[in-house]
């Protein structure tokens, strides 16, 4: 299955993922979630938001117990953050039907779309639609950045935009949702673990902060006569450094869009996506005040009007404490083992779900600590003890 999904979407010269949602790479990957379903005699079917689901038994009983993630990628990103847990719920399957498990509840695998929002700029759209954290009008509001609305995108690959939208029906279905995931981090391979437990996501948002100056020459106008916005931009970006230091936390301006965009002009308006995560709110909130007001301080010093712009917030995600501590149960039965529990600053599909459908992740040790990049990478052994764990975990669900 790996060597089959691996070069999909890859870019020759980056060595990383390109897999948008709904393009050309996003469709082959669908394809092969849909020739995987078929080849086991799975159930297969897309949702109304374009989600993919494989299942084993009949979802309409009710309380299926359900895993998977999402095959997309951010721009240049790795081969293991979401093809991991599809791949491994697939492996986790074959594992059950190869020890003969006998099964007290439906059984599904899914492939959540547009999870990374490299597109069109939002998280999750996927299970955010279902779940109607993301609503029918803001939805068909999205754009990427040649313009194309979600819509557009949606109907160009064979989806019907009209189509979308909440979807309790499918939610009321799922009793239990666990993703696996490789870990976006060092924590596992700083104390020697293959497999842990995820705890909580930390609160996180994005907020886009615009910075308009005047538009001018480069090499005729004074530097006292200037309304640079880059001067503003750049220090709000080593402030936003210092505010998540002080707070342990973390801030990335990561994107970056200037107008007129040219060598030899000074800008006329840049804009900048702020991105930051903490263990709390508390922490959250002081960091993008300090952003805010470090950048409201620097653009009056250089003559720039700033406005700022909350785009997407998702609040502390704390998972199911029971069904967390029965995977606990689950992965520590007959051994002397402890399964550590872990917090994450990524968000996941599961965490918006969360608030809906009692979820669980596990995390899959990744010696780099590196994400969102080639070099993210997790060993054949661990991805091995993953879906041991995995199947584990569904054979104990399932059977209750």
């Amino acid at each position: 299955m790996w060597r089959q999904l691996e070069p999909v979407g890859r870019h020759a010269a980056s060595g990383g993922y390109r897999r948008f949602a709904w393009t050309g790479a996003d469709s082959d990957c669908r394809a092969w979630f849909e020739e995987q379903a078929r080849t086991r005699r799975l159930t297969y079917e897309v949702d109304r938001n374009g989600n993919q689901w494989a299942w084993l038994g009949d979802p309409a009983r009710g309380d299926a117990v359900v895993t998977g993630s999402h095959l997309d990628s951010v721009p240049d990103g790795g081969a293991f953050d979401g093809p991991l847990g599809v791949v491994s719920a697939f492996a986790a399957l074959d594992e059950l039907r190869r020890r003969g498990t006998h099964r007290a509840r439906p059984l599904g695998i899914v492939n959540f779309g547009d999870e990374e929002g490299a597109r069109f700029g939002l998280a999750c759209v996927g299970s955010r639609l279902t779940t109607g954290a993301l609503t029918v009008e803001q939805a068909h509001r999205l754009t990427d950045g040649d313009g194309i609305t979600l819509p557009q995108a949606m109907e160009a690959a064979g989806h019907d935009p009209d189509a979308i939208g909440a979807d309790p029906g499918r939610l009321d279905r799922i009793g239990a949702f666990v993703e696996l995931h490789v870990e976006q981090g060092r924590a596992l391979d700083l104390s020697g673990d293959r497999v842990g437990i995820a705890s909580a996501i930390w609160p996180h948002g994005r907020w886009r902060f615009d910075f308009r100056g005047e538009a001018n020459h480069a090499g005729t106008t004074r530097l006292a006569d200037r309304r640079d916005p880059m001067l503003s931009y750049a220090e709000t970006v080593l402030a936003a450094r210092r505010e998540a230091e002080l707070a342990g936390a973390v801030a990335t301006f990561g994107k970056i869009a200037v107008e007129p965009n040219g060598v030899n002009a000074i800008p006329s308006l840049v804009r900048g996506w702020l991105d930051s995560r903490a263990p709390d709110q508390e922490r959250l909130d002081a960091v993008v005040d300090g952003v805010r007001e470090a950048a409201r301080v620097h653009a009056a010093a250089h003559g720039v009007d700033l406005d700022v712009e909350r785009e997407s917030f998702t609040p502390v995600v704390e998972f199911d404490h029971a069904l967390r501590d029965e995977l606990a149960r689950i992965l520590g039965s007959g051994t002397d083992l402890t399964v550590p529990v872990l917090g994450t600053g990524a968000g996941h599909d599961a965490g918006i779900l969360s608030a809906r459908v009692p979820t669980a992740m596990l995390f899959v040790r990744n010696p780099t600590g590196v994400s969102h990049s080639p070099a993210e990478h997790a060993t054949e052994d661990d991805c091995v003890a993953g879906v041991l764990a995995l199947a584990d975990v569904l054979e104990g669900l399932v059977r209750t």
